[in-house]
């Protein structure tokens, strides 16, 4: 479990073989082989670890799941290490399991923040509301607005300057994860019609 408050943007060094090597200083200090870690918003788990870097497998299935697929040396990716119970949950509790891909299409300032537009699929519009939850490669974040097929965050200067986000151009792919509490709301909510249909037949 995590909470979307990127501790660390870390380095991609290199991709091989279902293997993703990553330079890191802060999100892994104090961790070990084993640990969970949240790469741009996949919970992975560390399988080798030395100075300033670490090593994840990802499995055909995350590399075509999330954007990870496309990653290349030299990439810049959002770190946070799981939360540990009883730690500050800043953010909102995240799974780091990714729902889905979205495309980043408009990034335009906003008096010394940034609105960003981002189209993404109907699996993930069904549970975003206005003020509700969303984490995009892995950040904790607000939505500001909603279309059809798209979604709003008003992304402040820190978050900017401290994660990809201040990187990402239009056309960039970016993992999306829905707040977990909507869907368990939403299967709580069929069940219970379920159930009263049966009970009224």
């Amino acid at each position: 479990m995590f909470t979307g408050i990127v501790v660390e943007m870390g380095k991609l060094l290199s991709s091989s073989d279902g293997v993703l090597t990553i330079e890191s200083w802060l999100a892994v200090e104090g961790g070990q082989v084993g640990d969970s870690i949240a790469v741009n918003g996949a919970c992975l788990t560390i399988t080798s670890l030395s100075e300033g870097q670490f090593s994840v497998d990802v499995t055909p299935e995350t590399l075509r799941r999330t954007s990870l697929g496309d990653a290349t040396q030299g990439l810049a990716v959002n770190l946070e290490p799981a939360l540990a119970y009883g730690g500050k949950v800043g953010g909102h509790l995240v799974q780091g399991h990714v729902d889905a891909v979205g495309s980043l299409v408009d990034v335009t300032p906003e008096g010394n923040s940034y609105l960003m537009t981002i189209d993404a699929p109907p699996e993930i519009m069904r549970y975003l509301v206005e003020k509700g939850f969303i984490t995009v490669d892995g950040i904790s974040l607000t939505v500001a607005g909603l279309s059809d097929t798209q979604f709003t965050i008003a992304v402040i200067p820190y978050t900017y300057k401290h994660t990809t986000l201040g990187s990402r151009k239009p056309g960039d792919k970016v993992n999306l994860e829905a707040d977990i509490l909507a869907k368990y709301t939403e299967r709580l909510l069929k069940e219970g019609l379920g159930e009263a249909q049966s009970s009224s037949e």
